[in-house]
């Protein structure tokens, strides 16, 4: 009988466990140096775990200074892990357009060549509507008239920012 209840209570523990993971949602942004926008997002109430590392490029496992030279396709992005019970995904988007320079193609402040610039990446229909609305809606604000915004793309494996 104590085996049967001891089983029963590893299967309610692991299910809670599920289950609390199902609740974590996760973003990916490309703001300029990943660093520097991390910690922009690590103060968000609800954000669980940040982590940098670089998206959209042709090369698995590229290095910094591979990244750096722009001839991957990567940017450098920001892997935001987060509890939408606590701060929803439309928050998100507000903290990383507080955090970018919509009106720069060629980086992002100091941080200057295509490794550096903003995007957006999404994995569902949901977070693509929600970044097109939020776009949008920057566009249209009449203190920002030529504002770019930031590409929309389809979120990609990533891979973690190693030393360099």
């Amino acid at each position: 009988m104590k085996r049967w209840l001891l089983g029963l209570f590893a299967m309610a523990l692991l299910s809670s466990a599920a289950a609390l993971r199902a609740e974590e949602d996760t973003a990916i942004f490309a703001a300029g140096c990943f660093w520097c926008v991390e910690e922009a997002f690590d103060g968000v109430p609800g954000v669980l775990e940040t982590t940098s590392g670089y998206t959209g490029g042709t090369v698995v496992n590229p290095t910094y200074r591979q990244v750096t030279r722009g001839n991957t396709g990567h940017v450098e992005a920001l892997k935001v892990r987060f509890d939408p019970a606590e701060v929803s995904y439309a928050e998100l988007l507000e903290v990383f357009w507080r955090n970018v320079d919509p009106f720069d193609d060629g980086g992002q402040f100091c941080d200057r060549g295509s490794s550096y610039l903003s995007a957006i990446f999404v994995k569902d229909e949901a977070q693509r509507a929600a970044a097109e609305g939020s776009r949008a809606r920057r566009a249209a604000d009449p203190r920002a008239p030529g504002a770019r915004g930031a590409p929309i793309r389809e979120a990609a494996p990533g891979d973690a920012a190693g030393d360099y």
